[in-house]
């Protein structure tokens, strides 16, 4: 599916019904299964293509990260975790992972190591998470 303009977006957004969607995802999340999904495309210049695509094959965002974004992206989508299990790995807040993820902060000094372990061998960070 292509992605939504902004008048459909918008027009969707009136439709929405957030009490059933809520129920449907918490019915899913028992099934283990997923409403959106993230891809991770690593382009030529560096940079990464993130696509979000819903269920129903709606394709939410899909935007072009900048290296040192697509650096945090790619290290905790390699591992598999979410945000707060890769967060309590690295030893850093939720928050903390989310303002790097979202590119208003960069991690610094023993994180960025241990992030470029991660993007190179999820295995291990994988290992210590079990």
């Amino acid at each position: 599916m292509a992605k939504l303009s902004e008048t459909e977006l918008a027009s969707w957004e009136k439709t929405r019904d957030l009490n059933a969607e809520l129920l449907q995802a918490l019915h899913e999340v028992k099934l283990q299964q997923w409403s959106r999904k993230t891809e991770f495309i690593p382009q030529s210049d560096g940079t990464v293509r993130r696509v979000i695509t819903r269920r129903d094959g709606t394709i939410e965002k899909d935007e072009v990260i900048s290296t040192e974004r697509a650096q945090v992206a790619l290290a905790r989508a390699a591992t598999g975790l979410s945000q707060s299990a890769f967060a309590k790995l690295l030893g850093v807040s939720v928050r903390t992972l989310q303002e790097w993820e979202q590119g208003r902060k960069l991690p610094s000094g023993a994180a960025a190591t241990l992030l470029k372990v991660a993007t190179r061998h999820p295995e291990v960070l994988q290992e210590l998470a079990a």
